[in-house]
């Protein structure tokens, strides 16, 4: 049976994968809150590893399901991902929405069916392949097979640029490297915040706040490093493979929370003196979740927070992705002095239902 969504249309929610929550997912959210009878068609989903929310959805998975060591092993089932978005029959919808990263784009569709594509990136692993190896520490015996696997991903991905009708990128920034990719035009429609989770706190404490997943392309060693020499309070949440290494060198200044409730973030970002940002992202939603809650942010500049941070008004850049170069980011901010109430306006342009007004125009535009 095939569900109805908004205005009479079928439509079919497309994602990637459904193994970990993040900012992707949070789209998913979105687009199941705007298209509720909509199912979402996806490659593998561990409901352990999601919210509860994700129980209540239609979620139909392919194969791949049913392989095993899945948690701990699914980047190594590479090869199989094309052939798993490529398995789901979609005969009958109208409309599919696709949410992704590299496989949702690839769904096999009818001519008569519209394909939007939710874009976050053209396919690191592909076209930014010397980060990705480096990022991930692949053993040098291995990358032999991994670039043959690479060099089939890469034609399938430019192949299945014809099944998508219209690309919508998550920033400015996304935009570009769909166009320098995929020789492609797409709109750009930012991914939903949250921003009713944060409040403005009527008093701060003393430290700084970092969030995030401690993996090692997340550059968080400059943060610690760079506080080791301030000697500041830092409150570091999140987990991830890098935080061993992280704790080894960090001082007694600062502080590993591990994974927490979003309860805990919401109060540690509205209570934080600022809120330290050292990646480089494609968008990034925490630094837009800490100006939510009226804190200023100190990010690297490049990426997404050149769209979302404004220096002076909400935030501080700083230049190199280097300790000294933030320890002089942090000197200057503390002479500063910073307005909660802009700094939560700015946040709120990044707000869920913005989203959701947003690409519903958009689609109905098209109709």
């Amino acid at each position: 049976m095939i569900n109805k969504g908004a205005q009479g249309l079928k439509i079919a929610i497309v994602h990637d994968y459904l193994n970990q929550y993040g900012g992707a997912e949070k789209v998913v959210e979105a687009l199941h809150e705007l298209y509720p009878e909509a199912p979402i068609y996806t490659t593998i989903y561990l409901p352990e590893q999601m919210p509860d929310t994700f129980r209540k959805m239609d979620i139909r998975t392919s194969f791949m399901q049913k392989l095993p060591w899945l948690k701990k092993h699914f980047k190594k089932y590479l090869a199989l991902y094309p052939r798993a978005i490529e398995s789901f029959d979609f005969c009958g919808y109208d409309l599919i929405l696709s949410s992704s990263s590299a496989w949702a784009k690839g769904a096999k569709h009818a001519q008569k069916t519209l394909h939007i594509c939710y874009c976050y990136t053209p396919m690191r692993w592909v076209w930014s392949y010397e980060k990705y190896v480096e990022r991930e520490h692949i053993p040098s015996w291995a990358e032999l097979g991994l670039k043959g696997c690479i060099r089939y991903l890469k034609r399938w991905d430019l192949r299945t640029n014809n099944r998508v009708d219209k690309f919508i990128a998550i920033s400015n920034l996304i935009r570009d490297r769909i166009k320098r990719c995929y020789g492609l035009d797409s709109a750009v429609i930012y991914p939903p915040v949250e921003t009713a989770r944060f409040k403005i706190a009527p008093q701060l404490k003393d430290y700084f706040l970092l969030v995030s997943r401690l993996n090692p392309y997340k550059r968080v060693d400059v943060v610690v490093e760079a506080f080791n020499r301030l000697g500041l309070p830092l409150v570091i949440i999140g987990e991830g493979p890098d935080k061993k290494n992280l704790q080894k060198i960090a001082k007694p200044n600062i502080q590993f929370l591990g994974q927490v409730s979003d309860e805990v973030i919401a109060e540690h970002c509205s209570q934080c003196q600022a809120f330290i940002f050292p990646g480089e992202e494609d968008f990034g939603i925490a630094p837009v979740e800490a100006m939510a809650a009226g804190r200023p942010v100190i990010a690297f500049a490049a990426g997404g927070a050149l769209e979302t941070v404004v220096d002076g008004q909400t935030g501080v850049f700083f230049k190199e992705q280097t300790p000294a170069s933030l320890i002089k980011a942090v000197e200057h901010f503390r002479q500063m002095k910073f307005n909660p109430d802009i700094i939560r306006a700015q946040a709120l342009k990044f707000d869920k239902e913005v989203f959701k007004k947003s690409l519903k125009a958009y689609i109905d535009g098209i109709l």
